[in-house]
């Protein structure tokens, strides 16, 4: 029986993309399709005729619809007992028939419809229009920064409640030196400075220049004809450009065009006139004039700001140099030729070597909280300018520079009820040179210090009681015959209990000897009332009151300055004299009083007071607190804390980066002032000083073997 289906062809079976399965002959009865119609038997003439639509692309209507249907390619199942059927998938998507490019012509596809540009640009301008209603209501940083109103007139700009106005430099002076702006940049005022620099080829400048000396050459040739005299100013041009031209051709320098603006700000109309008169005029100084951009004040304003545009254009030459010279960002430094090393500017990494009695004086404040090195760097100071040759005397609270002056050698003088040293408060200079203080101005300066002396130890005292201490201080010196001549006065002076005795037989003095028994008879009479026993020794000498009771403290540290005060008088020499915790004196008026005197008058006696505290709002709340700052001309600011931050700013003049500066500060570092400069200093010290100076607990128990508590199982 001949098969009703011819197997299929290689052509035939790559049709769909995969062979076709073909049943044995002898099973085939019968192939059906799988539709939406029902099922019908093919004969081998239909299904060849299937077979040849696949592959034909021409068509029947009718039966175009059927090819339509097919996604994938048709599946002959063969099962059991049943007859093999040809399976058929529908899909309700449309695809093109599957044809074979090299028995098909091709089949044109259906070309898709344009986009109507009309509808495409009324679309677009939809979606403008709503990103536009959008960013409408967003914040930018234009809303922000702008000002509430923006009013141009003539001669000024308003800026919402701020008035401004731009000037610009027309010339300068023939010669500018370096940093000539930076008075103008630190000006105490709001301003803004724009520069405008404009590279000029050289080889144009080069035929400018030619030409310009044809011309000056004429104009003299021609004075010369008429016989006039010669014209220096002439003369100075032809040298200036011919030499100009020199550098050029050698490539020294370059010619570049400046425009120089200025805009000053001001609360009012009024006040802004005054700043902008008051700049012309410190401009005016330098040979530097300017003029207001009349007209052209938004113009100027722009030029000013960080635009990169210049609406004035008023444009000067300059060379290289004179270019440079204007360079704005200046760092100042404080590197002298002799002095001592403080530490590293953060600004340029240049050293700090300065010698502080180069200054008006050689005073010096140091504020710092708790922990920053303060006392690390007055260390490193004083052992630095020992090696100088500068004697240190110290006034030591707490017992921080003994390992110091043991290293090298020093006096180290305990003062405290227990002490083998004593004081006596009464004693007096002696060789005095007559030139600088008389008998009677030496007698009177002591007195007077006694006086603030006895008023500390007794808790204050009433107008009366103050003149009766006076008048006994003078009567216990008489007792000894110390009068206003100098050779009187170098008789053994009197002591604390000589001047109880006198207070004691005068009238209206009970309460305050009462007082003053305890200092004399009572439990602190071993400190006050004894002769003084030791001589002050060049070199390194430390005073320690670290074994004293607080309410002593301030009474011992006067004494002890007193003191020191009456020795340098009697030898000048190049001193420092440290006193360290210093807020402690300041608690008192007398005491105050007495450390201001010192920082007047330690000048004329070749002596540097340095003055250190961690109290800072306690030091300045004192009316002697600013007066002892300005009269030093070195401070020295480390890390600060948030709660004292703002006063140190108001007393300093510190701006809002230098305030920052100091919250910020690791330990060691801070600002240094030095006159008029202020620097960021980083305090370095060598090993060998670190192992000396430093007051780390951690690191001192390690230089002694210890492990310090905590650490024993690390």
């Amino acid at each position: 029986m001949p098969d009703p289906i011819k197997n299929p062809t290689s052509a035939d079976t790559s049709t769909f993309g995969r062979p076709v399965a073909t049943p044995p002959a002898s099973s085939l009865s019968s192939l059906s399709s799988s539709s939406s119609s029902p099922s019908q038997p093919l004969s081998s003439s239909s299904s060849a005729d299937f077979w040849q639509d696949a592959k034909n692309p021409t068509l029947d209507p009718k039966e175009s619809q059927l090819s339509k249907k097919f996604t994938t390619p048709p599946q002959i199942t063969i099962g059991e007992g049943k007859p093999p059927t040809l399976e058929v998938e529908e899909s309700t998507e449309l695809q093109k028939p599957v044809v074979d490019s090299k028995t098909s012509p091709p089949i044109a596809e259906n070309p898709q419809p344009e986009p109507d540009p009309q509808q495409l640009a009324k679309e677009n301008l939809i979606v403008k229009e709503a990103q536009k209603v959008f960013a409408e209501g967003m914040l930018s940083v234009r809303d922000i920064i702008a000002p509430a109103a923006f009013l141009v007139n003539p001669s000024y700009l308003q800026l919402g409640d701020i008035f401004c106005k731009t000037l610009f430099v027309y010339t300068y002076p023939r010669y500018l030196e370096a940093n000539w702006l930076s008075p103008i940049i630190n000006y105490d005022v709001t301003m803004d400075i724009g520069m405008h620099i404009h590279p000029l080829e050289t080889a144009n400048v080069m035929h400018d220049l030619k030409n310009q000396v044809g011309k000056i050459q004429s104009s003299m040739m021609i004075a010369q004809e008429k016989g006039a005299p010669r014209d220096p100013e002439l003369e100075t041009a032809l040298g200036d450009v011919e030499a100009l031209r020199d550098v050029l051709q050698r490539g020294e320098v370059r010619l570049f065009q400046l425009g120089l603006y200025f805009t000053i700000y001001g609360d009012t109309l009024e006040e802004l006139n005054t700043l902008v008169k008051q700049f012309e005029s410190t401009l005016g100084g330098m040979l530097i004039y300017t003029k207001e951009s009349l007209l052209q004040m938004d113009g100027g304003f722009i030029s000013t700001a960080p635009l990169m545009e210049d609406k004035i254009s008023v444009l000067r030459n300059l060379d290289t140099g004179s270019i440079s010279s204007i360079f704005p960002f200046t760092s100042s430094e404080l590197t002298q030729e002799d002095g001592i090393l403080y530490g590293i500017n953060r600004h340029n990494n240049s050293l700090i070597i300065f010698d502080r009695f180069n200054l008006e004086n050689a005073n010096s404040v140091v504020f710092a909280k708790s922990g920053s090195g303060k006392s690390y760097l007055i260390k490193l100071e004083a052992l630095r300018s020992l090696m100088l040759g500068t004697d240190i005397i110290v006034v030591d609270p707490e017992s921080e520079y003994k390992n110091l002056c043991d290293s090298v050698g020093g006096s180290y003088l305990k003062i405290s009820l227990n002490a083998k040293q004593r004081i006596n408060p009464f004693d007096l200079p002696r060789g005095i040179d007559p030139e600088k203080e008389t008998g009677d101005d030496v007698l009177r300066s002591n007195i007077s210090s006694l006086h603030g002396l006895i008023n500390l130890m007794v808790g204050g005292l009433t107008p009366e009681e103050d003149a009766l201490v006076e008048k006994g201080i003078y009567e216990t010196y008489a007792l000894k015959d110390i009068t206003t001549d100098p050779e009187s006065q170098k008789n053994e002076p009197p002591i604390m209990q000589d001047f109880y005795n006198v207070l004691s037989n005068m009238n209206g003095t009970e309460s305050v000897t009462r007082r003053l028994s305890k200092y004399t008879e009572g439990t602190f009479a071993g400190l006050f009332n004894a002769p003084t026993n030791f001589e002050l020794k060049p070199g390194f000498v430390v005073f320690s009151v670290r074994d004293l009771e607080e309410q002593l403290r301030p009474i011992a540290m006067y004494m002890i300055l007193d003191y020191i005060w009456t020795k340098i008088r009697m030898d000048m020499r190049r001193r420092l004299m440290i006193i360290d915790e210093a807020w402690w004196m300041m608690q008192y008026e007398d005491s105050a009083k007495f450390l201001h005197g010192l920082a007047k008058r330690a000048r004329k006696y070749y002596l540097g007071l340095t003055i250190i505290s961690q109290d800072v709002e306690d030091f300045l709340a004192s009316r002697y607190g600013k007066a002892i700052v300005s009269n030093s001309s070195m401070q020295i600011l480390l890390k600060q804390s948030t709660a004292s931050i703002d006063i140190v700013a108001e007393t300093f003049a510190l701006t809002e980066g230098e305030k920052y500066l100091l919250l910020e500060s690791d330990v060691g570092e801070g600002l240094f002032f030095a006159g008029l400069n202020h620097v960021a200093i980083k305090v370095i010290a060598s090993y060998t000083e670190d192992q000396i100076i430093t007051t780390d607990p951690e690191q001192l128990l390690s230089q002694t073997g210890q492990t310090p508590q905590g650490q024993e199982s690390l």
